[in-house]
């Protein structure tokens, strides 16, 4: 599964580090997405959403709602199957735009779905 993690993050206390680690680590292929940063854990980071190569299936959400509105016509773009909010990341106006386009929108921890097999 092609997998992107928009926010983040290089430093290993951050969820978002933990999940880039843990989706790898569970076999799916991993694009980390920050506008800052050139890798973490191995892992390319790519700067846009639109910079990532592949069609994705998963869009795992690491921003705030004030960061993550801006990003709506980027995730429509992208067509993954569904986006994950994670704790913290819910966004009401993002995630009507993203049902109206046919996303699936789920709110759930990236890290518990893994590790309980429901990813």
């Amino acid at each position: 599964m092609n997998v992107a993690v928009l926010g983040a993050s290089n430093k290993p206390e951050r969820y978002s580090h933990q999940a880039v680690v843990l989706l790898a680590e569970k076999g799916h292929a991993v694009f980390p997405v920050h506008p800052a940063l050139a890798a973490i854990d191995g892992h390319p980071v790519f700067k846009r959403l639109a910079d990532v190569p592949v069609p994705l299936d998963t869009v795992t959400m690491y921003v705030s709602p004030e960061h993550s509105t801006g990003m709506a016509d980027a995730i429509v773009a992208a067509q993954p199957r569904r986006t994950i909010f994670n704790p913290g990341t819910e966004n009401p106006e993002l995630e009507a735009k993203l049902a109206a386009a046919g996303i699936a929108v789920v709110h759930a921890c990236t890290l518990v779905l893994l590790r309980t097999g429901q990813f």
